[in-house]
């Protein structure tokens, strides 16, 4: 099919609720995808933080491609191989104590099971989440996404949720009460703009749980297996949580979703409480035990916390020359640059320079390349931007 016909037969046919950009994409490799026409593109979006590993990583291609000719699916009510496997690899580099699994199907499914997981283990109904959170969109995880525009179409919403403001622990221990189970946060708000919390903030959060006997969740989704220069996130601040919820990318480009916490925690749903048919898949599984592989053996995290440095450098060095840039903030290779009005025009117009960026609400620019860029693709989208932005003081 041709572009047109491609287009066409999306728009005609599929739900029409995402904010769709004009491209049409047909193939990827490392940091490097080509539309339909052979244009390539350097991606800084990694399909929304999904790419850790980059696209089509020929160690996850052959672990696809193997798994694929013994055995596709098992519903976990079997044993499997390929599951065990990725079962033990997880809970050896998780944070120490986090050795119970729950493997489902996206970031949304990790987030909702480690809502129920709380109230079931702590027999409480309340949780507190932040304000600017964004946690997923299924009716659990958007009741502790905190954007109106997500939540207001589906009121009323599950009951017993409160947002409390960002980074504020004064606000958290006011917030707390006797029917508080847990404080679900994300270490590094994602969606909220790439927002890093203040040095002490999370080992707050930490102290006030321990005192108060309340659950602390984060969502790592979008934070977790090395995008910000750590294995997770929480490691820049040397806190555990009780439940840590993992996706995007797990599994190489497929689709994961993880909840994990201390065995006495997750030992509190019983059989049958919360299952799902694609939880442990066995395709996916041997994907994320080769994604795992890639991202020790290549020393991504390291990688991401170099490139990391140097990519946020140049970007400063832009805000320097572009009096449209307000700031720049990120860890490792998750970084935000915020305008001083709406990203839309710059992100399209990068797009045709062959660069794609993602925003991060209305006037931020969000990066969340592939750790496998290169330094000469960093070198390049910064003058993609540098272009873009001189452009628009003109």
């Amino acid at each position: 099919m041709n572009e047109k016909e491609i287009v066409n037969l999306e728009e005609k046919l599929m739900a029409n609720v995402y904010a769709k950009r004009p491209i049409v994409i047909t193939r990827g490799k490392g940091a490097l995808v080509w539309d339909v026409n052979g244009k390539e593109y350097i991606d800084c979006t990694g399909s929304y933080g999904v790419c850790i590993v980059g696209h089509s990583h020929p160690k996850v291609v052959e672990a696809v491609r193997r798994q694929a000719e013994t055995l596709i699916s098992c519903h976990a009510s079997f044993y499997n191989d390929a599951r065990s496997e990725l079962l033990q690899k997880i809970t050896q580099m998780a944070p120490k104590g986090l050795n119970k699994v729950f493997l489902a199907n996206s970031g949304a499914e990790a987030v909702e099971c480690a809502i129920k997981l709380a109230r079931k283990f702590s027999g409480k109904p309340e949780i507190i989440a932040t304000m600017g959170a964004f946690h997923g969109k299924t009716m659990g995880a958007l009741s502790a996404t905190w954007d109106r525009k997500y939540r207001e179409p589906f009121k009323p919403l599950v009951p017993e949720f409160k947002h409390v403001p960002p980074d504020n622990l004064e606000k958290v221990r006011e917030a707390i009460t006797k029917k508080t189970a847990a404080i679900l946060v994300e270490p590094i708000r994602g969606e909220g703009g790439i927002r890093v919390p203040p040095k002490r903030f999370l080992p707050g959060l930490r102290e006030i749980c321990d005192e108060t006997g309340v659950l602390l969740i984060f969502d790592e989704v979008q934070t977790g297996f090395g995008r910000t220069g750590k294995i997770f996130a929480c490691e820049h601040w040397n806190v555990v949580p009780d439940i840590l919820c993992l996706a995007k990318s797990v599994a190489g480009g497929l689709p994961l979703g993880i909840t994990i916490s201390e065995e006495n925690i997750m030992s509190s749903l019983k059989v049958g409480e919360h299952t799902t048919t694609f939880g442990g898949n066995p395709l996916v599984c041997a994907a994320a035990c080769a994604a795992i592989d890639v991202l020790v053996e290549e020393k991504l995290p390291e990688r991401a916390a170099t490139l990391g440095r140097y990519f946020k450098k140049k970007l400063e060095l832009l805000q320097t020359r572009h009096r449209i840039v307000r700031e720049v903030r990120g860890l490792g290779l998750m970084i935000g640059m915020e305008l001083r009005f709406d990203v839309l025009n710059i992100i399209l117009k990068c797009m045709d320079r062959g660069v794609l960026v993602l925003d991060a609400g209305r006037n931020v620019l969000r990066f969340l390349p592939p750790l496998v860029i290169e330094r000469g693709h960093i070198d390049r989208v910064i003058d993609a931007l540098d272009t873009v932005m001189g452009e628009e003081k003109k």
